[in-house]
């Protein structure tokens, strides 16, 4: 396989594995605390729904769009969103936002299931939807991965199966565990999710200005797909330089703990 097609390979497994850890916790907060019967129901809907949206939103890209407007508009979109993974990272690097913390999330799920209260018959209303939000709001991040990089790299079975294995990576971790899987270095791995879509982003993106020009023809990188690894390079020498200059400083023995600015996110 060239390295564009291991790079599509490599970012949707771990962009789709930080997607499926997440929606795992939210299923098996509901699971273990009201019914696994129909928290796993809410999940099947869940995965329909967002099997309807991928082949939907699949053929309208590919059906509307010249091939350089299509690099141009999921690029822009790749590289958005990777810079929104980035900013988050850099602000949990600085000390500026809380750590991810799946065992607090999977308590804060579990409690307010107890909270919900009882349900009179077999069907639990309450972990059916919860279950059944968490996983389509995870998934349709996971389907935006699939459908841009496959797409983009002209070749979904590829993103596909690195999106598949991660979520059966992910299944298997949780059935042997069963507790939150908070012994996955889920921030380290948003933090090369977000240098991976926005490296991926700018590749596609400007690509896809050649839309603008006579012809509309994709315009081409020196280097072709080897480009993206300078740009990866790149956008971690830069992320580095922010985390460096919104770092907090050491506090000293006595001095109150400074707030974060922002409270634990997802």
């Amino acid at each position: 396989m060239s390295a564009a097609t291991w790079g599509v390979l490599i970012a949707t497994f771990v962009a789709c594995f930080v997607e499926a850890v997440e929606a795992t916790t939210i299923v098996m907060a509901m699971g273990f605390t009201r019914s696994w019967r129909s928290a796993m129901t809410g999940v099947g809907v869940a995965l329909v729904a967002l099997a309807i949206v991928t082949a939907a939103f699949g053929y309208a890209l590919t059906t509307w769009l010249p091939e350089s407007a299509l690099q141009l508009v999921i690029g822009g979109l790749l590289l958005i969103f990777g810079l929104q993974w980035l900013r988050k990272a850099i602000l949990r690097s600085s000390g500026r936002k809380a750590i991810h913390d799946e065992d607090k999330i999977y308590r804060e799920q579990a409690a307010a299931a107890k909270l919900a209260g009882t349900t009179s018959g077999t069907f639990d209303m309450f972990s059916f939807m919860v279950s059944l939000k968490g996983t389509f709001l995870e998934g349709m991040e996971v389907v935006f991965i699939v459908i841009t990089f496959g797409l983009n790299a002209h070749n979904v079975p590829i993103a596909v199966l690195g999106a598949s294995t991660a979520v059966v990576v992910v299944l298997i971790i949780a059935v042997i565990a069963r507790k939150p899987l908070a012994m996955i270095p889920e921030n380290l791995m948003k933090y090369g999710v977000g240098l991976l879509l926005a490296s991926f982003g700018t590749f596609w993106a400007l690509e896809g200005l050649g839309i603008f020009r006579a012809g509309r023809k994709s315009l081409e990188w020196a280097g072709a797909d080897l480009s993206i690894l300078w740009l990866l390079v790149a956008w971690f020498i830069l992320t580095r330089v922010f985390i460096m200059a919104l770092r907090r400083p050491e506090r000293s023995v006595g001095d109150s703990p400074a707030r974060p600015v922002e409270e634990l996110a997802e």
